[in-house]
């Protein structure tokens, strides 16, 4: 997953994103409108945390602009604004959810998780594949009913991999989905944690490398 935090207090900024990458999930941050509408148009985000109170273009019109030029990315608008009709509002421009400050980590972690898989409206709660499954909420994955003992980054690749659901996933997406846009495009990181995933995995092997395209699940013959 990648997520996109749109706050001007810099400590509260780095501090969400140090605690979203501590469980695999990539983000970026930016201090005001202006950028956070041009990194949307730029980048494959899956969520934008967005503050309504910051600089450059109100987070009102932001979020306005992204639910009708970008409508597969979700908003979650957080805000030290807590009246009813705040939430009213921010609904009525498109927001997808809304916690108001002082909130919990945790509960902003399985809020996003509950936003990024709502692009696909057919996506079940848990993923299977072959004898593989998953469950996003739970941060279970099993094979063939034993319990995978996964990392963070692992558990992140095995879902991206799940998502696609046969279908290739490259390298770069890796990156940009399970790392951020600060990770070194040189960087061996997705190769060393595939190797390590299938390791985890186990025999037979489910993940299949696709030359010069990436990695996809695919049924032991």
């Amino acid at each position: 997953m990648r997520v996109l935090i749109v706050e001007d207090q810099p400590f509260l900024a780095e501090a969400l994103q140090d605690g979203l990458r501590h469980e695999a999930i990539a983000a970026d941050v930016v201090l005001d409108g202006d950028e956070a509408l041009e990194r949307v148009s730029v980048n494959d985000y899956d969520v934008v945390v967005l503050d309504r109170d910051i600089p450059g273009t109100h987070g009102d019109e932001v979020c306005d602009i992204i639910s009708r030029e970008h409508p597969t990315v979700r908003v979650l608008m957080l805000t030290a604004a807590s009246r009813l009709s705040d939430k009213m509002t921010g609904f009525g421009l498109g927001a997808d959810d809304y916690l108001t400050k002082p909130f919990e980590l945790e509960e902003l972690i399985v809020r996003l998780h509950a936003l990024a898989r709502r692009p696909t409206a057919a996506t079940p709660p848990v993923l299977e594949f072959g004898d593989l499954r998953l469950d996003p909420f739970r941060r279970e994955a099993y094979r063939a009913g034993r319990y995978l003992k996964l990392t963070r980054k692992q558990f992140a690749v095995l879902h991206l991999l799940m998502q696609a659901d046969g279908g290739v996933v490259s390298a770069e997406t890796m990156l940009e989905k399970v790392w951020d846009e600060n990770a070194d495009p040189f960087t061996s990181a997705p190769r060393v944690t595939m190797s390590t995933l299938r390791r985890a995995l186990g025999k037979p092997e489910i993940v299949a490398t696709v030359p010069g395209s990436g990695y996809r699940l695919s049924e032991p013959r």
